[in-house]
């Protein structure tokens, strides 16, 4: 089935809104936009082509987004602010002619000579039926065509395009809605792009649900987020780590307001430490609480946490969602013992077809069926996943493997403490030393000592995980998918 079919499969007959807010559209009327747009697009340019969409959340996305996988094309959408550098691999790699832009941007891409269409083309190919209709072959469509490919810089900073099929899409948006319980009673706050794998299983989960998405793109004016979630009786939120520590501890409001329709959040994109999760529970004892774990490559989901066991597995990513499974291997490929370290493994129909036009990389990280995730972690006695750090971000101080996570996780419970990031200095004696950015409102900075933080560091900490230097900031720097950036 295509994955444009599978969405509406039950809710595009709805009269109900598919997105509320500023802009707001009905299935009904976005399921036609997006088929007339599909219609338009295929007859003039047919199939199988690399389809840029350059655009912030909006119904012109949505509408652009849902058409391209419709009519056979393969979407690959980007941040509209894309450093014209990363534009040029992305084009070397793709060779796309073809660009959905909304009329914000386009001046900002004029040099590049694509064929545009944007807001208004696709308003006019809406508003004007064509008379074409789908063909027959959408009843015997093949689901492991691509659907779209997302890049994604990773840890390393290169970029790779992951390949995600109409399967990859359907398995994964399946998984999260059995154990978000999604209904059409959902409404769900989007604060992510949707050119993020994060912010996109928002917008697959409710169409299929048959519920509502809410963009806002703003988040930085946190009033208005908090302000939305009450307005249109949202009953989801998700973030990444930032946002959450940016509402918990920066916002003075957050933590009195009295959520009426607010049932759940969900967190990943990230380790939250423990002592934000906690803030969360006790100030909001009940809204239900889903620390979730993923990657691009498994389309967005792989891991996830019930709320019900978060005080007594507090720090577990939990485990495989419905219908993947994990498992944390040693450097021999045999699972671990509780306690022991070893790699995520995963493997499931949401895992992705592979690295675009990289199959050195692509044999690398899936191997027998197995997603290598890169990241570390060891399991309890129950089974429970608990993350350390990923393989590229483990420090050695003297021949010594350190996780810069364990130390962030103790940082921040010191009071005052809004974030912190660990990172590893050249040392000719030690190899690497550890050094402590540690983040703080404005109206703190020189209310800290460097001593305070390393003596707070050794009641909790091995000597040799005690930073060697600390340095205050309260400039938090984060990318366009509310990550936080190290510099």
């Amino acid at each position: 089935m295509n994955v444009f079919d599978y969405f509406f499969e039950s809710s595009g007959i709805l009269e109900k809104e598919a997105v509320v807010g500023q802009e707001s559209i009905s299935y009904t009327a976005l399921r036609t936009s997006a088929l007339e747009t599909a219609l338009q697009f295929g007859s003039a340019h047919g199939e199988n082509n690399y389809v840029l969409i350059l655009s912030e959340n909006s119904i012109f996305f949505i509408t652009v987004y849902l058409a391209l996988m419709k009519s056979g094309n393969i979407c690959v959408p980007l941040n509209p602010s894309i450093e014209l550098e990363n534009l040029d691999k992305v084009l070397e790699k793709t060779e796309s002619t073809l660009a959905f832009i909304s009329k914000r941007y386009q001046q900002r891409f004029a040099k590049y000579g694509f064929t545009v269409y944007d807001d208004e083309t696709v308003k006019t190919w809406s508003n004007n039926s064509s008379g074409l209709r789908p063909s027959a072959e959408d009843q015997a469509f093949d689901e492991s065509r691509l659907a779209e490919i997302i890049f994604t810089s990773g840890s390393t900073g290169e970029q790779k395009g992951v390949m995600i099929s109409h399967r990859n899409i359907i398995a994964n948006t399946n998984s999260i809605i059995k154990y978000l319980k999604l209904t059409p009673a959902d409404t769900i706050e989007v604060v992510m792009p949707f050119y993020y794998c994060y912010g996109l299983s928002l917008l697959h989960t409710h169409l299929r649900a048959g519920g509502a998405v809410h963009m806002n793109n703003s988040f930085m004016f946190i009033g208005s987020v908090i302000d939305d979630l009450n307005k249109y009786n949202c009953t989801g939120f998700a973030g990444v780590p930032s946002h959450f520590q940016i509402l918990l501890r920066k916002t003075k409001d957050f933590k009195t307001t009295k959520f009426h329709s607010l049932r759940y959040v969900t967190q990943a994109g990230g380790k939250l430490h423990a002592a934000f999760i906690q803030e969360f529970i006790d100030s909001f004892p009940d809204i239900k609480f889903y620390v979730m774990y993923g990657q691009t490559e498994a389309t967005a989901r792989l891991s996830y946490l019930p709320p019900e066991v978060l005080r007594t597995k507090l720090g577990s990513l939990g485990k495989g969602i419905p219908d993947v499974t994990l498992k944390v291997v040693n450097e021999n490929g045999d699972p671990v013992k509780p306690g022991e370290v070893g790699e995520i493994l995963a493997k499931g129909d949401n895992i992705m077809e592979g690295y675009f036009n990289d199959p050195e990389t692509t044999d690398e990280t899936i191997k027998d069926g197995w997603l290598y995730t890169g990241d570390m972690a060891t399991i309890d006695d129950d089974g429970y996943i608990f993350m350390q750090s990923r393989a590229k971000e483990i420090i050695k101080v003297r021949g010594i493997r350190i996780s810069p996570k364990e130390i962030e996780a103790v940082i921040v419970t010191y009071p005052g403490v809004i974030d912190c990031t660990i990172t590893a200095e050249n040392d000719d004696v030690t190899g690497e030393s550890i050094k402590a950015t540690v983040y703080v409102n404005d109206s703190d900075l020189g209310k800290f000592s460097e001593e305070e933080i390393r003596q707070h560091c050794s009641l909790s900490l091995a000597s040799y995980k005690v930073p060697q230097s600390v340095v205050f900031d309260s400039r938090l720097v984060f990318n366009s998918a509310g990550k936080k950036s190290k510099y």
